[in-house]
């Protein structure tokens, strides 16, 4: 059982009673998630998923909620938020938020084929067709990544260690956010960040879902199409080095939904860097200072160099 908090059927009961969506009946919890808690939960009129928040502010649940509202509006797969009888979409419950969301139907597949990565790489792109321009409410409350998010978490991630491996980590850090080059002009939306197997779900050999949005955050629209390159393309079995043709073959899926601006095209290369500089905060104390796996990614990059990296994927 993944939940991390457990709720019994008295405590539903009161919950439900809170909306207009049937009687409570029945609850069980999903392995799926390892943050939030989560169950699948049986009323008198269908069944929901109860999302109960461990780790976040309101504001930053409004933010999903609200986002999830206005993607299911533009008829995105995803599912939506329930609104109680007080006219809310966010409940609080022993001081945590919570939302109640509309069940679908689906299963997930770990190992997806060529037709199921083509869904989810056009649905991706349908994401950020969709939100590009999408002002979010609450945007100030998640971790909008860029370039000044990294470098204040890398000086967290420092600080707390206070030691030479940090600080010499911190430095790799900055003077890899100083070398980016990151114009104005990239188109920013909503990026979800998080395409994982367990948020991707099917249902008769057709994705219909996208689900977990707890990462979803407002920063450049590449970082999406980075993180399905990285997922399918970069290569980790003998040589830590990117399969060029696989990942080309990604953005060409991609761009069929949404075509990708020159500047995109330009400054992908540099996108891509600054998601191997966050994923280094993430697991800032592995490896040592002078040698660590996402030190080793941006030493290829480098190597392969900007010009050929563009070359390789829209010659």
């Amino acid at each position: 059982m993944a939940v991390k908090t457990v709720f019994i059927n008295e405590e539903f009961h009161h919950i439900f009673a809170n909306y207009n969506i049937g009687d409570y009946i029945k609850s069980e919890p999903i392995s799926q998630g390892t943050v939030q808690t989560n169950y699948k939960v049986q009323t008198t009129e269908g069944y929901f998923v109860f999302r109960y928040y461990e780790n976040r502010r309101k504001n930053s649940v409004l933010f999903e909620v609200d986002l999830l509202n206005f993607l299911k509006e533009n008829n995105f797969p995803c599912t939506s938020p329930s609104i109680n009888n007080a006219g809310s979409l966010v409940g609080i419950h022993n001081l945590k938020p919570f939302a109640v969301y509309y069940y679908i139907e689906g299963y997930h597949i770990e190992e997806p084929n060529e037709e199921q990565k083509r869904m989810v790489i056009q649905t991706a792109a349908e994401l950020h067709k969709i939100t590009q321009c999408y002002l979010p409410i609450h945007m100030e409350s998640r971790w909008n990544y860029g370039v000044e998010f990294c470098r204040e978490q890398a000086k967290s991630a420092s600080k707390r260690s206070n030691s030479l491996h940090s600080k010499k980590k911190f430095d790799w850090i900055n003077k890899g956010l100083l070398s980016l080059k990151l114009p104005q002009s990239l188109p920013m939306g909503i990026c979800h960040c998080d395409f994982h197997s367990s948020n991707i779900l099917y249902h008769n050999e057709k994705l219909v879902a996208l689900l977990d949005f707890d990462d979803a955050n407002y920063t450049y629209l590449l970082f999406d199409l980075v993180g399905l390159i990285e997922s399918w393309a970069w290569t980790y079995d003998k040589y830590d080095v990117i399969n060029l043709t696989e990942a080309k073959k990604i953005i060409e899926e991609y761009t069929k939904n949404r075509p990708l601006r020159k500047v995109e095209q330009k400054h992908l290369f540099d996108v891509y860097k600054l998601s191997i500089l966050i994923d280094s905060i993430w697991f800032f104390e592995r490896g040592d200072a002078e040698d660590f796996y996402e030190k080793r990614k941006i030493d290829y990059l480098d190597q392969l160099g900007r010009e050929n990296f563009y070359k390789a994927l829209f010659s």
